[in-house]
C-alpha cells in the first residue's frame, strides 16, 4: 500500500485539513457564482452534512471573506474578497501608472526617478526613469538597497505604522558614507520630522556626491505602499534645491496615490 504523502521533516500532511480547504475555496466559488445562497444550498452543492458547510462559512465569516444577509438568512462574498483583490491590484497597477509618473516627474525635474517598496529590512526599486540630466549609468530597477540610507527606505519606514526598528534593522547599522545615520536614536528623529513635513531626503548618505528626496505613494486604504524618489548628483540637486524640488515630488506622489484608488 503507497504511504501517505509526507510533509518536511517527516510529518504526515493532515488530508482532512487539506479537503477542508478545499471545500472553503469552493463555498467561495458557489457565492461568487450565485450571488446568495444558504447553507442548506451550499450544503448540497458541496455535497456535504449541512453542519460542515455551516462550520465552513462560520470560519469564513469571521475572516471577513462571506458575511450574513440577516433578514435573510443567506450569505454573499465579504468586503473581505476586495481586500484580498485590492492588494493584488495595487501591486499590478503600480508597475503600470508608477511608469506614467516617473516619465512626467522625471521630465520636470531632469533627474533620475525611483519608485520603490519595502522588502523586510530592506528596499526594492521597481521601476525607474532617467531625465534628460541623469548621468548616471547604474540602472537601480530590482536591485535592494537599505532602508536607514536612502530617502524612499526612511519613508517607507516612517509610514509603516508602529515598528521595533531594532527589531527591524539590527545593529549596528552599517556605515556607507561619512554622512550615513548609524545612531537609531537619531534615525527614529529624522522618522519623526518625515512624517510631519511629507517627505524625506538624503544627503550623501549612500553614496559619495549622491543627494535624494522621496515621497510616500498611498492605496486606496490610505496605506503607504511604496515611495517616488528623485536622485541626481550633490553639485546639481543640492541641499538648498531640495525643499523645491519635494514639492514636485510630494504632487507626483499624489498623483500616483490617485491612480491607484487613494482620495486626498
Amino acid at each position: 500500500m503507497p504511504s501517505s504523502p509526507q510533509q518536511p521533516g517527516g510529518r504526515r500532511k493532515s488530508v482532512p485539513l487539506v479537503q477542508s480547504v478545499d471545500r472553503a475555496i469552493t463555498v467561495l466559488e458557489i457565492l461568487a457564482k450565485k450571488g446568495v445562497a444558504g447553507v442548506t444550498e451550499i450544503a448540497l452543492e458541496l455535497g456535504v452534512h449541512k453542519s460542515t458547510a455551516s462550520r465552513l462559512v462560520a470560519v469564513l465569516e469571521g475572516r471577513g471573506l462571506v458575511e450574513q444577509l440577516t433578514d435573510r438568512g443567506k450569505y454573499r462574498l465579504g468586503f473581505g474578497i476586495v481586500r484580498l483583490a485590492g492588494a493584488l491590484t495595487v501591486q499590478r497597477d503600480l508597475a503600470h501608472e508608477s511608469r506614467k509618473a516617473c516619465e512626467a516627474l522625471a521630465a520636470d525635474v531632469g533627474e533620475t526617478v525611483n519608485v520603490a517598496i519595502l522588502d523586510g529590512n530592506r528596499v526594492i526599486n521597481v521601476n525607474e526613469v532617467r531625465g534628460p540630466a541623469a548621468i548616471a549609468m547604474h540602472n537601480w530597477v530590482g536591485q535592494s538597497t537599505p532602508t536607514h540610507a536612502t530617502s524612499s527606505g526612511k519613508v517607507l519606514l516612517a509610514f509603516a505604522g508602529p515598528t521595533d526598528l531594532r527589531a527591524l534593522l539590527g545593529e549596528p547599522l552599517q556605515r556607507y558614507t561619512d554622512s550615513t545615520v548609524v545612531d537609531l536614536g537619531t534615525l527614529e528623529r529624522e522618522l519623526d520630522v518625515v512624517r510631519s513635513q511629507g517627505w524625506a531626503a538624503t544627503v550623501e548618505e549612500y553614496e559619495v556626491g549622491l543627494n535624494a528626496l522621496a515621497a510616500p505613494v498611498r492605496n486606496h486604504e490610505d496605506a503607504v505602499v511604496a515611495a517616488v524618489s528623485v536622485s541626481g548628483p550633490s553639485y546639481r540637486l543640492t541641499v538648498e534645491l531640495l525643499p523645491q524640488v519635494a514639492e514636485r515630488v510630494v504632487s507626483a506622489a499624489r498623483d500616483l496615490s490617485r491612480r491607484l484608488g487613494h482620495l486626498d
